[in-house]
């Protein structure tokens, strides 16, 4: 016979404050003391179960969607292999802009979106956004002049921001930290993958479909990828969750250990409406550590401003337009690999900071080799470390953002989508570091981005530090018998620690 809980248990469970009474959570409720009477063993088993439900149902199309996402406002660098320029009649830094642009609309829509996200249906709200990039990707191929362009390149980021920072929220909402790096390195895989298929498929679409039907490759390469994104986005509606109390697809036991690892992983389930978004931001803010990680985030996604201009850069080496979009592959793939084995060990091992440091060390070699050397191998293997480190780097940073800040679900929100944000910012300038006049070796771009890659490591280093400051005044307050309720409301648990 089940018991019913305890009655704090029952009381938690009931009577949240400001959030109504839930008929699942009535169901669920019964199954909670029985979690804390099992054994390990049970436990584990249990959690396996339900971890493989929950990546089955998650993963795949989350990795899909950001694949799509990041294709659709990276495509950019395909087309201008195309005749892209000339047909629009670009000249100077008008390509530098097209790219810049497209971050105004995506910055301006950012915290917005996130804010909004913990209001509504995830799984909706992250599917009308696919939907809606995909139709206005799919107008660049209408554009006839550069000021057309322009215009869809800002709706473009204004309708692909609410993606990212919500599909990481949503994980959030799922996944324990000690399970959420490696599922956070898996959707971000996607953006190598994005870069690999986008090589592949210029190259092909630009070979084959030119003018066919009279229509330039360009025009090609922007159709078929934006209807691809509409159709995985009416895909995306019936099979993405929301929160796991409210998941068909669970039994109630199961919606109710779902609730309860969170429960037991930092003490506070996740209610979307215990705190007003503004206490959620006003939490962030108070939080000296986001700064950090913001300026973190923001300096390494400059770092990686060179994939905009990937197949350009790759161009540098001497083959045709064709020819270098298919050696963009290799590179692309090759960085799939490495950050998806660098996430596996930085989650086996618990570690963020030493991996970021490591990998941002090849980041900055890559740099340096390709700026100083005009020697063709030396600079394709270069090629392969500025990716491998930069993007790889970038995945762990994302997933301790996500998992360095207690709940309330507002405040985690609030700072995935400030780090995202403001960390965007560095796309609109690091935008101008690779103008077409300093090829073939991009000495200011590169030398400036090596010096990047080494302060993203040096905060890596920092935040190291300051989390083995922060775990310590925990162990005194629990030596102490302090309360662990925390500064304004935020809840940890006994024996929560930073990871770092």
């Amino acid at each position: 016979m089940q018991s019913n809980g305890t009655p704090k248990q029952r009381q938690e469970l009931r009577e949240k404050p400001d959030v109504p009474l839930d008929d699942s959570k009535e169901k669920q409720a019964p199954f909670v003391g029985d979690f804390e009477a099992k054994d390990d063993a049970w436990r584990k088993e249990t959690s396996k179960k339900l971890l493989r439900k929950m990546d089955a149902h998650l993963l795949p199309m989350l990795v899909v969607m950001y694949l799509l996402n990041f294709l659709d406002r990276s495509n950019l660098a395909q087309a201008r292999l195309g005749t892209l320029e000339e047909d629009l009649g670009m000249a100077g830094t008008d390509f530098n802009l097209a790219t810049s642009i497209f971050f105004v609309g995506y910055l301006l829509m950012q915290l917005p979106s996130n804010m909004l996200i913990t209001r509504v249906r995830p799984s909706l709200y992250l599917s009308a956004s696919c939907a809606l990039w995909g139709v206005v990707s799919t107008c660049n191929a209408a554009v006839q002049n550069f000021e057309s362009l322009v215009v869809v390149r800002f709706f473009l980021g204004f309708v692909e921001a609410p993606f990212f920072p919500g599909a990481i929220f949503l994980m959030s909402s799922w996944y324990t930290r000690a399970k959420l790096t490696r599922r956070i390195s898996w959707f971000y895989a996607g953006n190598a993958l994005a870069n690999m298929f986008g090589g592949l498929l210029g190259a092909a679409i630009l070979g084959n479909l030119h003018m066919d039907l009279g229509v330039a490759g360009w025009r090609w390469l922007f159709i078929i990828e934006g209807v691809v994104t509409i159709a995985l986005a009416l895909l995306a509606g019936f099979i993405l969750p929301d929160y796991p109390h409210t998941t068909r697809w669970l039994s109630d036991e199961e919606r109710a250990f779902a609730a309860w690892r969170l429960l037991k992983d930092i003490n506070e389930e996740d209610e979307r409406h215990a705190q007003t978004v503004w206490a959620g931001l006003r939490l962030a803010l108070a939080d000296y550590r986001l700064y950090i990680f913001v300026l973190m985030q923001h300096i390494s996604l400059l770092s990686q401003t060179f994939q905009y201009f990937f197949p350009s850069i790759v161009g540098t080496l001497g083959y045709d337009n064709i020819t270098t979009l298919w050696l963009t592959a290799p590179v692309w793939f090759a960085t799939f690999l490495i950050s998806v084995c660098v996430t596996w060990t930085s989650a086996k091992t618990r570690d963020r900071s030493l991996h970021i440091i490591i990998l941002m060390v090849f980041a900055a070699t890559g740099n340096a080799i390709a700026t100083g050397t005009t020697v063709l191998g030396a600079r394709f293997f270069a090629m392969f470390l500025m990716p491998m480190g930069a993007v790889s780097a970038y995945q762990i940073i994302v997933s301790w953002v996500a998992n360095s800040f207690p709940r309330p679900l507002v405040k985690r929100s609030v700072a995935i989508a400030v780090a995202n944000m403001v960390g965007n910012t560095a796309s609109i300038y690091g935008s101008y570091m690779y103008p077409s006049s300093h090829a073939p070796q991009y000495i200011p771009g590169g030398s400036a981005n090596s010096v990047v890659c080494l302060l993203v490591a040096a905060l890596a280093l920092l935040l190291r530090f300051l989390h083995k400051w922060e775990n310590k005044k925990l162990e005194r307050a629990e030596t102490e018998g302090a309360d662990p309720e925390s500064r304004e409301g935020e809840r940890r648990a006994a024996g929560f620690r930073y990871i770092y």
